[in-house]
This record gives C-alpha cells, sequence and structure tokens, in this order.
C-alpha cells in the first residue's frame, strides 16, 4: 500500500482562517493544495506543517461532491501504510522490554505460523526483507483497487496469511533482498499479540495513542465508517463514459495492521515528531529502526520506517516517516528530526496528485 505518486515519486485546526505564520511558507502551500483541488486532481487536501513550535493546518476542496461542503482541516481520514509505523514502534518497545529480540526467528515466538519461521526473523519482517508474499498482490485483496461489494467482507489475519503463503516466497533466502510485503505487517500484529495477550490495536492505543494524546486516531478493526468530519474518499473508473466511485466506506480489516488506523493530520505530525525525537523507544532501538538499507530509488527503508532525499538547492535533505493509499486516500507523513514535519492527507479525484506536486510541497517546507 505505498502511495503510488511516490512510488512513481474553510477551517483550520484552531482559527477560523490560516494566519500568516512566520518560518511557515503558508500561502505557498495553500496554492499549491489548491491548485491541485482546482485541476481536479484532488476533492480535497489536509496539511498539517510543524515547525519548532508553530503549527499551521489547513484545508482546501469539498467534504463531498453531492453537497461541495468545504473540507475541514481537523479530518479524520484512513492512513494506509503509516500504520506499519505504529506497528513497528510496538514492536520495538517490546524489544526495549526484553521480549523479543530483533534478530530472534519469527517461529521462536510464532511457531508453525511462517513457513521456514526459523530463518525469518523479527528484523527480516520490520524491514520487508523476509520474502514474505504480498496477499495484496493476489486479485482481489488489494485495497487500493476498487473491490464493490466485497470491500465489505471481513478478514481475520489467518485467512490473509493463508493467501501469501499459498504462492511461496518472493525470493528464497531472507535478508537477500528487498521486496514490499503487506503479509510482513500482518505477523508483526500477530507478534504483538502473542506476546503480550492482547489485541495489537490495544497496544498501539496503550503505548502510543494515550501516551501522545492522539484523541483523533483510532484503529478500526472491522468498523467500516470514518469518524466525523472527514472528506470522503473517490475512485475514478476506466468506463466510459468515466465515472467516480465513492469509496469512503469499507472494512478494513483486510489491511489490519499493515495499514487499517484512521488519523488526522496533526495528530500523524505529533506521532512522527516524537518518534524522531526519541520519545517513544529506547535510543538502541531508534538506532536499529533508522538502519536503512537499499530499496526502491526514491526511498530507504528501515523498520517501518522510509527516509526520502528532499531536493534542496543546496543538497539533498533526509526526512523520515511514512507514506500510505487506500483507496480514496493518500497520506504522506514526514519529519526531519530537527523540528520540521509536514502531514499531507490528499483525497484523489479524476486523478493521482502528481509527484512533482507533493515533492514541491516537502521541498517548500524543508529546504
Amino acid at each position: 500500500m505505498l502511495l503510488k505518486t511516490i512510488l512513481s515519486f474553510v477551517l483550520a485546526v484552531g482559527p477560523a482562517a490560516a494566519p500568516a505564520t512566520p518560518d511557515i511558507p503558508v500561502a505557498e502551500l495553500h496554492g499549491r493544495l489548491t491548485a491541485l483541488a482546482d485541476g481536479r486532481d484532488i476533492t480535497a487536501g489536509l496539511i498539517h506543517v510543524r515547525n519548532g513550535t508553530r503549527q499551521w493546518s489547513d484545508a482546501v476542496g469539498v467534504r463531498d461532491l453531492a453537497s461541495g461542503a468545504p473540507a475541514v482541516a481537523g479530518g479524520h481520514f484512513r492512513i494506509g501504510s503509516v500504520t506499519k509505523t505504529f506497528a513497528a514502534t510496538v514492536v520495538l518497545q517490546l524489544a526495549d522490554e526484553g521480549r523479543l529480540a530483533l534478530d530472534d526467528p519469527i517461529e521462536r515466538h510464532l511457531p508453525g505460523v511462517v513457513p521456514d519461521g526459523g530463518r525469518v526473523t523479527v528484523r527480516h519482517v520490520l524491514q520487508h526483507t523476509s520474502g514474505l508474499h504480498d496477499y495484496m498482490s493476489e486479485p482481489g485483496y488489494s485495497t487500493n483497487r476498487w473491490r464493490a461489494d466485497a470491500r465489505f467482507d471481513d478478514y481475520t489475519p489467518s485467512q490473509l496469511l493463508k493467501v501469501a503463503f499459498a504462492e511461496g516466497p518472493d525470493f528464497e533466502n531472507p535478508g537477500e533482498s528487498w521486496h514490499y510485503s503487506n503479509t510482513n505487517y500482518v505477523v508483526a500484529g500477530l507478534l504483538i499479540e502473542k506476546l503480550t495477550g492482547r489485541p495489537y490495536g490495544d497496544e498501539v492505543t496503550r503505548r502510543i495513542l494515550r501516551p501522545l494524546h492522539l484523541t483523533h486516531t483510532s484503529v478500526p478493526g472491522h468498523r467500516s465508517s470514518l469518524p466525523v468530519p472527514h472528506a470522503r474518499g473517490y475512485e475514478p473508473l476506466p468506463t466510459t463514459p468515466p465515472s467516480i466511485v465513492d469509496a469512503t466506506e469499507m472494512d478494513p480489516s483486510l489491511d489490519w495492521a499493515a495499514g487499517e488506523m484512521v488519523s488526522t493530520t496533526r495528530d500523524l505530525t505529533t506521532f512522527v515528531t516524537a518518534l524522531l525525537d526519541g520519545r517513544l523507544t529506547s535510543q538502541a532501538s531508534f538506532t536499529e529502526m533508522r538502519r536503512m538499507r537499499e530499496a526502491v530509488p526514491l526511498f530507504r527503508y528501515g523498520l517501518g520506517l522510509q527516509e526520502f532525499a528532499i531536493p534542496c538547492a543546496t543538497g539533498p535533505k533526509p526526512v523520515w516517516g511514512h507514506t500510505g493509499q487506500l483507496i480514496g486516500y493518500l497520506t504522506v507523513a514526514f519529519t526531519d528530526g530537527k523540528g520540521k514535519s509536514l502531514t499531507l492527507s490528499l483525497n484523489p479525484h479524476e486523478r493521482d496528485p502528481s509527484t512533482e506536486a507533493v515533492v514541491s510541497m516537502a521541498t517548500a517546507v524543508f529546504c
């Protein structure tokens, strides 16, 4: 569930209008978001930027195409694969507590669950180097595709693993290569549950959401609706003539620990900032989380964490976080670890927003 645009790379929260904010390029960012809405690239765009103690939120576009009501900057949205960073953080906290080691074989903690689990380690799973086949690559199992009424089907983690393991591994030797696979984070979710005796979502809530006061972030389970307010998510279909369907409501259990969570731009900014400030794990675990390996040309991957190089005039600037995609919703959550953070939620309209549009906003914030 990686953000497609990166792979191919009105009401503010608080005040009623977005004021001029020193050190944050408010006018430029608002203009770029507005251009995407005017060009029918997005139906809604939400943004939150932090620079030190200064914060700014904004929203452009509409909550839904039928009413045309303005989008709300504090609106909820599906964060997709940014969920993986939450799950990885909990696993690293368990490592800090001595309940596992990153180089433990999965078989030690989940006996009989993963084929050849004696060679697949916790690190392999968190870093997508396990070789475990991605169940979402199978027809009908991707939440990036329109599934009509099937989007309300319920799934269990064991069902998802059965689909994945029926295909065999994507490469033979764990650790030899990198391949993005949502299956890894289904395994990570099960690992959390086995070691704690509680649902993985309860552990995310107990260990991250409550301590950081992320009151607008949730783990929905089988709940198909989104909290209010929210902008509706749409998907263009390749029909003749072209048509757009409302994909907002769905049972997110097909994503589970790989991508089911719901949040807001302000909450995600708080999360990635706290993570990169080292407030959620020990320094040792944080170092391991940021131990990156080459993934695809546009980013490197650590343990549930992506590293991007923002093209600044003075040279590339590294930022960390994660991107996410579920049908109707695209998410970007980045921080430079030095006080600047950017979170975007974009609802595609007639097409996905371009790579250049996303990068230009990141450049405006971080360069």
